[in-house]
């Protein structure tokens, strides 16, 4: 890289955008010229959110032709294009990619033209080596965050890019942490963590972890340009009648940590609540983690209270950035943002998948408070039958209000029974069979996609209502269930344990969404209309 203070800026190459960038370092295509079509729909959001404000990681963004063919892909991983982006990045934050002392951390995503959830490679902490650790050290005061974010990216880079099994540094981690929770680990535990993942790494591919940072972006690039084709990013545009062009964007943003203690954290926040549509901030949170943590369905998170009284001020400018993006983009938002020490900083922003009934909800809402104009609420409706506006209560086989076996978070609403099935090949030869099947797994993990497509609903011992497993489930209008603590699988036995029963594969199972409940076998139902929510729809539609 350049030294700071060299004013020789080289031409800003095509198809490569800058964000949240100082003036000095932002020449080249302005933001209001990048579309959605151009940039991704990520990279597209966050020039608005910088637009208005809010803080947003200073950012840089590899253009959607860079996806076109094998010669521009390898031409986006060379230096010769993404160096001016690291030069802006490094002026505006004051620190150098790959330097000793003040060491640049980037993440590199991706960014389709529409909304993907989870279909495609993520890798953070890019610039992180043995050479760099100690600067960071220095910056941070914190050699606990020092180490965490090392092994995390060794593991990371070693799952996506050099094809290292999860199970082999799954037995590194057991070696070290036994059954303990990775939260619960000090730095001395980390570090050796650290070091067992990359032995791990050059035992299972015979070569060591990469400790140059401009091979470690490189090779990021096109992983996440590869990843277009990943079998998840393909059956999910299957699923949704997404065709294969443009392709993906690559976003190059400056890291912010969550993973700092217990001032810090990520999390995702909906806007209104995609169940029912109620206007409230719903989110999942948290404490000492990265914005990964959250979204890949392994831990469960907490809600907004515990958010709002541990950050109160931070709580509150939450609300005040929700508020602002709903006025500005005239849509409920699905937010995903990280603190550091106590600082929020906005990540993404998008249109948040919603029920049918939280999509009636919240269109009629936001027509009556001015958000939105009469033909949108129309436009926004249309799809929705009436009379499918309902709730459903469960009864027993006396008609009594049935007694559940477990409680779970709520990703979404409905009632649905099925048989368990506890993998994709089960789930898929079932259902290929004409069975309803209800997907029971340990994490909430789009890897799971194929077997959800033919799966009624899902229900998982970990993740959270916001993990993208749980908002393809939503999309797809499956009743999804997860974080249900009391949930043991037995995948050698091929059975499942609930509130001291004991089910097997096979057996019928009901979840009830709107409840957040699991019951044994399959239950009897009463329908209710949402008289309420069915006067206002028809009022709209002048009936």
């Amino acid at each position: 890289m350049s030294p700071q203070g060299n004013d020789a800026i080289e031409p800003v190459p095509d198809h490569l955008y800058l964000i949240g960038c100082d003036a000095r370092s932002s020449r080249g295509p302005a933001a209001a010229m990048a579309s959605a079509q151009m940039v991704g729909f990520k990279a597209h959001n966050l020039m608005r959110m910088a637009a208005l404000g809010l803080p947003v990681p200073p950012a840089f963004v590899l253009g959607t032709p860079y996806s076109g063919s094998d010669a521009m892909r390898a031409r986006a991983a060379e230096a010769s294009v993404w160096r001016t982006g690291i030069a802006a990045l490094e002026s505006a934050t004051g620190r150098r990619f790959g330097d000793v002392r003040v060491p640049l951390l980037v993440s590199v995503r991706s960014g389709a033209p529409v909304s993907m959830p989870g279909m495609m490679d993520t890798l953070l902490n890019i610039g992180l080596c043995e050479r760099t650790l100690g600067g960071l050290l220095r910056q941070t005061g914190n050699p606990r965050l020092v180490w965490d974010t090392y092994r995390r990216l060794i593991r990371n880079w070693g799952e996506l890019i050099s094809g290292v099994s999860a199970h082999a540094f799954n037995e590194a981690y057991q070696h070290i942490a036994g059954a303990r929770d990775e939260h619960s680990l000090d730095f001395t535990e980390l570090r050796a963590l650290a070091h067992h993942y990359l032995a791990v790494h050059e035992s299972e591919t015979g070569k060591p972890f990469p400790q140059d940072p401009a091979l470690q972006l490189e090779s990021a690039i096109l992983q996440v340009l590869a990843s277009w084709h990943s079998e998840r990013a393909c059956a999910y545009r299957r699923q949704f009648g997404l065709g294969d062009a443009p392709g993906t964007a690559v976003t190059v943003q400056t890291m912010v940590f969550g993973n700092g203690g217990g001032r810090s954290g990520a999390g995702v926040a909906f806007t209104r609540s995609p169940l029912d549509g109620e206007p409230v901030l719903w989110t999942d949170f948290l404490f000492n983690a990265q914005g990964e943590d959250v979204v890949s369905g392994r831990l469960v998170a907490q809600g907004h209270a515990t958010l709002a009284l541990a950050m109160p001020a931070v709580w509150a400018e939450l609300c005040e950035g929700a508020a602002t993006l709903e006025r500005a983009l005239g849509d409920m938002q699905d937010i995903e943002f990280t603190v550091q020490d106590g600082q929020l900083y906005f990540l993404q922003t998008r249109g948040g998948k919603r029920s049918a009934r939280a999509t009636v909800r919240i269109a009629l809402d936001m027509l009556d408070e001015g958000l939105i104009a009469t033909d949108v609420a129309h436009e926004r409706t249309a799809p929705i039958d009436i009379a499918s506006l309902t709730s459903i209560r469960l009864l027993d086989e006396d008609g009594q209000l049935a007694a559940p076996l477990a409680h779970a978070a709520s990703a979404n609403v409905g009632v649905t029974s099925g048989e368990i099935a506890l993998d994709t090949p089960r789930a898929l030869e079932r259902g290929a069979q004409g069975a309803a099947v209800v997907l029971i797994r340990r994490d909430a993990d789009t890897a799971d996609i194929a077997a959800l497509q033919v799966s009624a609903a899902l229900l998982t011992r970990n993740g959270s209502r916001t993990a993208h497993a749980a908002v393809v489930a939503r999309q797809m209008g499956k009743v999804c269930l997860v974080g249900c603590t009391d949930l043991v699988i037995d995948e050698a036995a091929r059975t499942v344990s609930l509130g001291g029963s004991k089910l097997r594969e096979g057996d019928p199972i009901t979840l009830d969404g709107d409840a957040g409940a699991v019951y044994a076998g399959a239950m009897r139902t009463v329908t209710e209309p949402l008289t309420d929510l069915q006067q206002r729809l028809r009022r709209l539609r002048g009936g």
